[in-house]
C-alpha cells in the first residue's frame, strides 16, 4: 500500500481546486493520502482538505510563506516529505506546480514526471500518461527512484467528495536562509471574479477572427451567460495584436489547458493553439473558412460568422438557463 503525499497549492487565500482533483485522485488510488499545505495563515484551510481523501494534513504556516519563492518552498514540501517519507508525491501543473515539481525532486535527488493526464498504479509504482510532440501522441512513463515525483495537468480528474476528516498537524520548518538568493515582496493578481483558464470547466477562446479588443464583448457576454464556471481565453494572434492581455492566452506559449467545452471563436487552429487544447473534453469550432485547421481538432464546427453565431448562442443559453 503506497503512502502518497499531495502538494496543496493556495491562491487568493483559497485552496485551488487542482489540489482537491488530486487528492481525490490519490485516494482512489488507494493507499495512505498525506498533504502539505504551505502559505500564511493557511491553517484554517487544511482540514478542507480531509474531505477530498486526505488522512493526514502537515501545514506549514509562516509570515516567510506569505508570497510563492522556490527555494522556501522546496525546503517546506522536501522537509514534510522527510517526514512522511512518501512513495509517490503529487502536485497539480499549474504555474506554480511547474516550477516547484523539478525543483523538489532535484532536491530530493529523484526524477520528475511532468503534465500527467492519466494514472495506473501497480504496487507502489506509478505510470503515467502524458502528452508528447505537441499533443500529437502519448508516452506511458515510469520514474526511477522513490519517490517518484509527478504534476498532473488541472481538470484531468474529477474532484471527489468524501465523508473524512484528516488529521492536521502543523510543522515548523528552519529555513536555510544561506540557499535563498531572492525574497518576492508581493505578487500582483488580476482582480478577477473568472476561474483561472487551467482550471475553468467552460472556456471561449478568440483568435484573429475577433478583429479587434472591443469585440471580446460578444466572448465575454456568453461567459457570462454559461455561468462562474466559465471564463475566457486567446490565441497567440490576438494577443500579440494586444486585443487583450497575455494572461489570457492558451496555446504551447501560453497556458495548456482541459476545460469540460472549448470554444473556439475565429481561431484558424495553429499547432501552436492546438496544443494547448487537445486534452479538452469537447471542442467547438467557430469560423467561415471551412478549411480552418481548427476544425480537423473539433468535436462540434460551426461554419459561419462569428459575429452573427455569438449572439445567437449567447441567447440560446440565456433561454436555457432561464
Amino acid at each position: 500500500m503506497p503512502e502518497i503525499l499531495v502538494y496543496a497549492e493556495v491562491q487568493k487565500g483559497e485552496i485551488k481546486k487542482g489540489a482537491f482533483e488530486i487528492a481525490s485522485k490519490a485516494k482512489a488510488l488507494g493507499g495512505q493520502v498525506s498533504a502539505c499545505i504551505i502559505g500564511k495563515d493557511v491553517e484554517g484551510l487544511a482540514g478542507q482538505l480531509g474531505k477530498f481523501g486526505a488522512d493526514k494534513i502537515y501545514v506549514v504556516d509562516g509570515p516567510e510563506f506569505e508570497n510563492y519563492s522556490t527555494e522556501p518552498f522546496v525546503q517546506a514540501l522536501a522537509h514534510v516529505a522527510g517526514l512522511v517519507n512518501p512513495s509517490i508525491i503529487f502536485l497539480s501543473a499549474s504555474a506554480q506546480g511547474k516550477d516547484l515539481t523539478p525543483a523538489v525532486a532535484a532536491r530530493l535527488k529523484v526524477g520528475s514526471i511532468s503534465d500527467c493526464v492519466d494514472l495506473t498504479l501497480d504496487g507502489d509504482k506509478v505510470t503515467a500518461k502524458r502528452p508528447m510532440y505537441a499533443g500529437k501522441a502519448y508516452a506511458m512513463v515510469e520514474a526511477n527512484g522513490t519517490p517518484q515525483v509527478l504534476s498532473i495537468r488541472p481538470n484531468s480528474f474529477g474532484v471527489e467528495e468524501i465523508a473524512g476528516a484528516g488529521a492536521v498537524e502543523k510543522v515548523d520548518v528552519s529555513l536555510d536562509e544561506s540557499k535563498i538568493k531572492t525574497v518576492v515582496k508581493s505578487v500582483e493578481v488580476a482582480a478577477s471574479e473568472a476561474p483561472d483558464q487551467t482550471e475553468a470547466e467552460i472556456i471561449v477562446s478568440g483568435g484573429r477572427g475577433i478583429d479587434g479588443a472591443e469585440n471580446f464583448k460578444l466572448l465575454e457576454d456568453l461567459v457570462r451567460a454559461l455561468g462562474p464556471n466559465a471564463t475566457i481565453g486567446a490565441s497567440r494572434a490576438a494577443v500579440d495584436a494586444e486585443w487583450i492581455d497575455h494572461g489570457y492566452q492558451i496555446g504551447q506559449t501560453g497556458k495548456t489547458v482541459s476545460p469540460n467545452l472549448y470554444i473556439a471563436a475565429g481561431i484558424s487552429g495553429a499547432i501552436q493553439h492546438l496544443a494547448g487544447i487537445t486534452t479538452s473534453k469537447v471542442i467547438v469550432a467557430i469560423d467561415k473558412d471551412p478549411e480552418a485547421p481548427i476544425f480537423s481538432k473539433a468535436d462540434y464546427g460551426i461554419v459561419g460568422d462569428l459575429f452573427e453565431v455569438l449572439p445567437k448562442l449567447t441567447e440560446e443559453v440565456k433561454k436555457i438557463k432561464g
